[in-house]
């Protein structure tokens, strides 16, 4: 069962640092189609591997809890998207048969151009794997292209590991 107070309170956390931080920087979870529509716009615009609609409202339907946006005023300048799920281990001992997981990954980060080096999409990292934890994944996971150096950093900077 997913807590949505907990997550509204760690936007809400998240909010509040930057305030006091005299940042215009807000941060939301997804609520409507507009902001999807945004999303969609943002992704296609940043990301080299286009994503079509029904993927987005695959993990809307599905997770739309770990869904965040950052904006600052009322541009949009951030999403990340992620799900959560039981699966079975990989490294489980066939001998013992397969315990379930729960998984956290991250689907798809972006941050507008205009707005990179301000430390956004480490705040959207944050947020996704502070609601993740409290949903009780045992390891979170993503993809990202090798050659993505910025990527490689943001996720080594929260432990994240190399599997190729």
């Amino acid at each position: 069962m997913v807590d949505f107070q907990y997550i509204d309170g760690l936007i809400d956390d998240a909010n509040e640092a930057e305030i006091k931080a005299n940042s215009k920087l807000r941060f939301s979870r997804f609520s409507t189609e507009a902001e999807l529509a945004t999303a969609i716009e943002l992704c296609a615009s940043n990301l080299s591997e286009p994503y079509s609609i029904y993927t987005f409202r695959y993990f809307i339907s599905q997770w739309p809890e770990y869904f965040y946006i950052a904006r600052i005023e009322k541009e949009f300048v951030g999403v990340i998207i992620s799900k959560f799920e039981q699966r079975s281990s990989r490294s489980a001992s066939l001998a013992f048969g397969k315990p379930i997981i729960n998984r956290g990954y991250i689907a798809m980060l972006v941050v507008d151009k205009k707005y990179r080096k301000m430390r956004i999409a480490s705040k959207l990292v944050r947020l996704s794997i502070e609601a993740m934890k409290h949903g009780g994944a045992d390891e979170i996971v993503l993809e990202t292209d090798s050659q993505n150096q910025s990527a490689l950093n943001l996720y080594h900077s929260f432990g994240f590991l190399i599997d190729k």
